[in-house]
């Protein structure tokens, strides 16, 4: 089976064809950022990065399209924000389904009890315990909401 650093890179070649401007525009700027990846692991720029390693890049690249909307939606311009959502809906279609809100909250009520854990000041912990535990199938803000309403009650 391909890795996901290989399917990207395909998908250049397929957007092209297809003249899909924008997602050759996303998938471009991935397998760059997968270059930087490996430099900055001290590896070769034509080497290839684990599926884990890919998945974080992907990550990274969804939130700095979240931020860019966010700061974007302060500054009144609605023509750059749509510009990254549209982005960023082309990136999250390389990421693994994102678990529903009643699966995180049975992981984070499991983690609470089994650390213990009863008091607001310990939300750190806990969100941390449960991102571990989901291993990227949550997105942390998720997390930290539910964190957050289950010391609350």
């Amino acid at each position: 089976m391909m890795s996901l650093h290989q399917q990207i890179k395909s998908q250049i070649k397929e957007a092209m064809l297809k003249k899909e401007a924008l997602r050759l525009s996303v998938v471009r700027s991935l397998v760059a950022a997968f270059t930087n990846e490996l430099v900055a692991k001290g590896r070769k720029p034509d080497g290839e990065l684990t599926d884990d390693e890919a998945l974080a890049v992907i990550k990274r690249a969804v939130k700095q399209r979240k931020d860019s909307v966010e700061q974007f939606k302060k500054g009144g311009r609605a023509d750059l924000v749509e510009a990254e959502e549209a982005e960023r809906k082309i990136l999250e279609t390389y990421l693994p389904a994102q678990m529903p809100r009643e699966e995180i909250k049975k992981v984070a009520e499991a983690k609470k009890a089994a650390l213990g854990i009863a008091d607001k000041s310990k939300a750190g912990i806990l969100v941390g315990a449960v991102m571990k535990e989901l291993k990227g199938k949550a997105d942390g803000a998720d997390v930290k909401i539910i964190v957050e309403e289950l010391l609350a009650a």
